[in-house]
């Protein structure tokens, strides 16, 4: 028999929610946001046939399908908020500075890394590809350039490997790079197949710093307006562990209310508005 979904959640079994997508994910819900999880979760919980929140973390953690469950609703307790060349002052000051500082340094190899974190459904990276393209012109044929984008959401992943966006996706987007680098198919808006091939996507969980590792190190990173949702120690973790992935001259960038501390080994670049840091190492500092 169906049951009816539950109108409220307790506090402890909003805790226990919390707790087990912190440990999995590293995002922190405030006490002031169980509403979030509560609102979001109603419906799961109506599908699964599930009459309280507690047995819903119990399923998360004991039942056969954890993996899966865990995915699903990850899917819908976050909001992938993003778009193509989204805060276009930060990411022209990225083109016409770091890039091509970061150019130069690689021109004797003519291998470019750029590792674009939590990526939802591929905007960001995709826009690193056309900016690229614009900025090498006819040169991109004699570098090998490497763009991998990760997000800990399979679904929003499976939406970039298709390389076809909605409207919005693009309200952030000049017509001259949408005529450039877009052809409309139907109501939507596929992304030109020589920028998609530019771009790799896998699953990755900040929280495994292990996993990311294993591809060695990067000259750019992106993560942009992710960290927020973190508390100190976890924010802290992935700080640390963005360090020791990035090439020694390399640039991370992040959100502009997103900070990176000294103490782990960071120094903010002078560009305005770039929100880049390096290395601090890379000043024997």
């Amino acid at each position: 028999m169906k049951t009816t979904t539950p109108t409220s959640m307790s506090d402890v079994e909003f805790d226990r929610l919390r707790t087990i997508i912190y440990e999995r994910s590293g995002i922190w819900f405030a006490d002031g946001k169980k509403y979030v999880i509560e609102s979001r979760l109603g419906r799961r919980l109506e599908e699964l046939e599930i009459e309280s929140f507690a047995q819903y973390a119990q399923f998360l953690t004991m039942g056969p399908y954890q993996r899966e469950e865990f995915q699903e609703m990850f899917n819908r307790i976050t909001i992938n908020e993003t778009s193509f060349f989204r805060n276009e002052p930060q990411l022209d000051i990225f083109e016409r500075h770091v890039l091509t500082d970061m150019l130069e340094k690689r021109k004797s190899t003519k291998r470019l890394r750029i590792w674009s974190a939590a990526c939802s459904t591929g905007e960001e990276p995709y826009t690193l590809a056309m900016i690229l393209q614009r900025t090498l012109g006819v040169r991109l044929s004699d570098w090998r350039i490497e763009i991998l984008g990760t997000d800990i959401s399979e679904r929003v992943l499976k939406v970039a490997q298709t390389g076809l966006y909605g409207q919005y996706a693009l309200r952030t987007t000049s017509d001259l790079v949408k005529q450039r680098f877009f052809k409309p198919e139907n109501d939507l808006w596929r992304i030109d197949p020589s920028v998609q091939a530019m771009v790799n996507f896998e699953v990755h969980n900040l929280k495994d710093s292990l996993a990311i590792k294993r591809h060695g190190t990067w000259d750019i990173i992106f993560c942009r307006n992710v960290m927020i949702y973190f508390d100190d120690e976890m924010k802290t973790r992935c700080s640390q562990m963005f360090n020791s992935v990035l090439a020694d001259d390399g640039a991370m960038l992040i959100g502009h209310s997103e900070t990176l501390n000294e103490s782990d080994g960071w120094e903010r670049t002078p560009e305005v508005q770039a929100f880049a840091y390096a290395k601090r190492s890379r000043n024997g500092l």
